[in-house]
């Protein structure tokens, strides 16, 4: 469970770090560089935690594998609350399909 939530916070940081500043497009350019290195520093201090603790119980195919479904719904929050974008039927069922292959990833 540590692992999941060292995760979730990682990907939290990383999303504004990665996207946050597409809601400020008139800000200097070097300006979001800055301000994303920034908060990408705070990305790494719960990830490479996560990934460590993780290692003892899981695999990397299986620890990248959850990143990514994290990173998934994540942004899925991200992008419907902060930059007020709809999803659409098209990115669900994209999602579907990458959640069915972390059941693979995970299945013995």
């Amino acid at each position: 469970m540590t692992t999941i939530i060292l995760l979730t916070l990682s990907n939290i940081f990383m999303t504004f770090a990665w996207y946050g500043h597409l809601k400020y497009r008139s800000t200097p350019l070097l300006i979001a560089v800055l301000a994303s290195w920034g908060i990408a520093f705070f990305e790494y201090c719960f990830q490479v935690p996560a990934n460590r603790i993780g290692s003892y119980e899981f695999t990397t195919a299986q620890l990248k594998t959850m990143q990514e479904i994290i990173t998934l719904v994540v942004f899925c929050f991200f992008s419907y609350f902060y930059l007020h974008e709809p999803l659409k039927v098209n990115h669900l069922i994209g999602f579907v399909f990458i959640v069915l292959a972390a059941f693979f990833i995970f299945k013995s």
